[in-house]
């Protein structure tokens, strides 16, 4: 009786003991650091990064260089205009490393609300969301670098040298991603995670995925004879106007969280406006001309004397902070342009692409309007009269569209619409169509800037797989 006694009592002491420790555990555990998140807690990092680090920084400030927006006057941006030091590992290593996060992301959620296997199966919204974010984030992976790893990347430290896909199959994928978003966000779950563009509409979500979808078909212009139509068949489908246009907005007045594009010019003064875009206003008598840029000396292409602040600077940029401190992913402009284009491609009667091109042109100043321009002398915004998209069109535009310039004139079109803070897809353009003629002098002696290098951090840790490229001389697929 006494031995029974003895090992009740201990088995209820180690059973207390053990009740003990396992309390002790859930009270010592960190409940701000999770070793799990649900989907709707990391879904809007995935938006902010992928506005932010994708959309809004060192991509956007060298694509400004190279599409000829800007010219560099200052530091790394002037040694990009001169063409200097292109091919280094180290000169994008930042931008990789961002996409690769905010993919990981995309990723994290899409596994966890996959149907049979995933922890939150029913987030189909967040789900949606997420696909449509991974195809904008691999998309632009491919068109900066060509072939990435994609199918073995994600795998943490279970796999740290993924092997490279090829270029053409991961745009493949971009087209799955964006039709798988648009099914999942067609089932009517609600989008969980907070939603700093669209504020949890489906609907909004499904016109920007197909919108996105029309913008890559476009990109396919030179490798697909029906790239032109498929564009047309998802327009139909994407932004029905301005309000739904794809744009980060939570920003604040005051560093460090302000409009990126502001923070780069006020931190750095790297980029001023450069003769290039000055001398199509200018031959164009356009209205933008005094809007884009305030006065000052316009920097020589490609031969920029290394001055910050020396230069006129673009008021888009400068001002950024002032009005409404939005940054595209999409604009309804932008759809616009490219539907002018696959009209004009598939052969519509001129009418048609013409009176869309007009669209687009008015699009775009209504959109500096609300968003962009900005009195200095009185501090407030200064519309601009929708009346100037007309007499620009009838008196400019319309005119230089004769036979054989159609296109050129369609792209130079688009070229002015989408300055600044649309570069990324500006030196899209410039690479897939040629249109306009680049004017920097050093694309000739020393070579366009036809790609980026690849990161640092592949070529350290992972050199057996990396590509060997010469950026000045390897193009991406779709290129001209």
């Amino acid at each position: 009786m006494k031995i029974y006694k003895f090992l009740l009592v201990l088995s209820i002491s180690l059973f207390l003991f053990s009740c003990s420790e396992d309390k002790m555990d859930e009270i010592n555990e960190n409940q701000n650091n999770p070793s799990e998140m649900t989907v709707k807690n990391i879904l809007p990092d995935a938006i902010l990064k992928t506005a932010y680090e994708t959309t809004g920084t060192d991509i956007a400030w060298y694509s400004d260089v190279f599409c000829e927006y800007a010219a560099g006057t200052w530091g790394q941006a002037n040694e990009a205009d001169y063409r200097i030091g292109m091919n280094s590992s180290a000169l994008m290593n930042n931008s990789w490393n961002s996409i690769y996060d905010v993919m990981n992301i995309c990723k994290t959620i899409i596994d966890a609300t996959d149907p049979t296997t995933g922890t939150e199966p029913s987030r189909t919204g967040d789900r949606g969301v997420a696909e449509i974010l991974m195809a904008y984030n691999l998309a632009m992976a491919v068109d900066m670098w060509g072939d990435v790893p994609y199918s073995e990347a994600f795998q943490g430290s279970d796999n740290l040298q993924s092997t490279y896909d090829d270029e053409q199959t991961l745009y493949a994928e971009v087209f799955n991603l964006l039709d798988a978003g648009i099914t999942n966000l067609e089932f009517g779950e609600a989008i969980t995670g907070y939603d700093y563009i669209y504020g949890g509409s489906l609907e909004a979500w499904i016109r920007a995925a197909h919108s996105l979808k029309a913008r890559y078909y476009m990109r396919l212009t030179n490798v697909s004879a029906t790239a032109a139509s498929d564009a047309l068949a998802e327009i139909a489908d994407g932004f029905a106007s301005a309000a739904d246009q794809m744009l980060f907005s939570d920003f604040v007045d005051n560093l460090p969280n302000a409009n990126p594009w502001f923070e780069y010019w006020y931190v750095r003064d790297h980029n001023s406006i450069s003769s290039t875009i000055v001398d199509l206003l200018t031959a164009r008598n356009d209205p933008r001309n005094s809007w884009y840029y305030s006065s000052g000396d316009i920097a020589p292409i490609g031969a920029a004397e290394q001055t910050q602040g020396g230069y006129a600077q673009s008021n888009l940029t400068t001002g950024s902070r002032s009005w409404d401190p939005v940054l595209p992913l999409m604009t309804y402009h932008e759809l616009l342009f490219l539907q002018a284009e696959a009209e004009f491609r598939t052969g519509a009667a001129a009418a048609t692409w013409q009176a869309t091109l007009q669209s687009a042109i008015t699009a775009q100043f209504s959109w500096l309007s609300e968003y962009m321009l900005y009195d200095w002398t009185n501090g407030d915004p200064d519309p601009m009269n929708i009346g100037d998209a007309t007499s620009y069109f009838t008196n400019e535009v319309l005119p230089r569209l004769t036979s054989g310039n159609e296109l050129n004139e369609i792209m130079t079109q688009k070229y002015l619409g989408l300055f600044e803070m649309e570069c990324i897809e500006t030196y899209n353009d410039v690479r897939r169509t040629g249109i306009p003629t680049m004017q920097n002098p050093n694309n000739i002696t020393v070579g366009f800037m036809n790609r980026f290098p690849y990161a640092l951090s592949e070529t350290q840790s992972n050199p057996d797989n990396v590509p060997t490229v010469d950026v000045h001389v390897d193009k991406i697929f779709w290129a001209l």
